[in-house]
């Protein structure tokens, strides 16, 4: 089985999206306005080189000691960077306005297929899977006789992982169901259905009716877990208020309601734009 990409196309490498990799781009920058510095900055210079090797080194090293992706994994990825994402949505063929930074990618890939396999979850819930990275890397977590439900509104993108997901030989483990994940979840909730183990990655307005949904219902097992991505935003829910983009206050919003529910605990996680994992009381 192969897993190359055909005629791959010179791509742009994606821009910092994680606390570290601004951090890391804002010491850069001050490092190249240096020379501009009439006075000797003497001390400054050393200590912005030092604070930069720190920050910038970190990402590099963590997916370096981490468990290598597969090969299908890796076709996901490249995939998604070379597809013209902008292009795709300017004529038309995606309804959702996506971009390459969106994929979840190798570490926290990893860790979520630890996660499945530290609960034994043998049904997970996808709520947003945009090219499937991160529901293919937790299928992969899943026993021969799991299954996962993964949820994505644009029909672009869930044919783009569907097809994806054929050349994997977990790929069979995941249903896609296309349409708005809220309507999703509520037929699912009519129908019965239960997870061990979900994984919130959808538009971060909806966050807290999808845990909500979640909590607040059969949908999520008496034992299972809730994972949540982005729950840092770039760095700027713990920014003041005023400095808050949209999607950083209702980030910030939701980790706020899951930190006061009596009914949850969780740990938020550093883990590239932030990972909550939380789990009833």
């Amino acid at each position: 089985m192969t897993f190359g990409v055909a005629n791959p196309m010179p791509i742009s490498p994606p821009r910092p999206i994680t606390p570290v990799t601004i951090a890391a781009h804002h010491l850069e920058q001050a490092i190249a306005l240096l020379p501009q510095v009439t006075d000797d900055p003497g001390d400054l210079s050393i200590h912005l080189q030092k604070a930069l090797l720190l920050i910038a080194g970190l990402d590099g090293y963590l997916e370096r000691s981490t468990t290598p992706e597969s090969p299908a994994l890796t076709q996901i990825a490249q995939k998604t960077q070379h597809e013209p994402w902008q292009a795709k949505f300017e004529g038309g063929e995606t309804e959702q306005h996506l971009e390459q930074e969106m994929l979840t990618g190798h570490l926290e890939g990893q860790a979520l297929k630890m996660f499945v396999r530290m609960v034994g979850a043998k049904r997970i819930l996808d709520v947003g899977m945009f090219t499937g990275y991160s529901a293919l890397a937790m299928a992969e977590g899943l026993p021969d006789d799991g299954s996962m439900i993964a949820c994505e509104i644009d029909p672009y993108a869930a044919q783009f992982a569907q097809s994806l997901f054929e050349r994997s030989p977990h790929g069979h483990k995941i249903e896609v169901k296309l349409g708005p994940a809220s309507d999703t979840l509520d037929q699912l909730i009519a129908d019965r259905a239960s997870f061990d183990f979900a994984f919130i990655d959808a538009d971060k307005a909806g966050y807290v009716e999808y845990y909500e949904k979640l909590i607040g219902s059969n949908l999520l097992a008496p034992n299972g877990y809730i994972c949540a991505d982005n729950t840092l935003f770039l760095g700027e829910v713990y920014l003041s208020e005023s400095e808050r983009s949209d999607t950083a206050k209702a980030i910030a919003h939701f980790n706020q309601v899951v930190a006061d529910d009596p009914r949850t605990e969780q740990v938020l996680l550093p883990v590239r734009d932030g990972l909550t994992l939380i789990r009833r009381v």
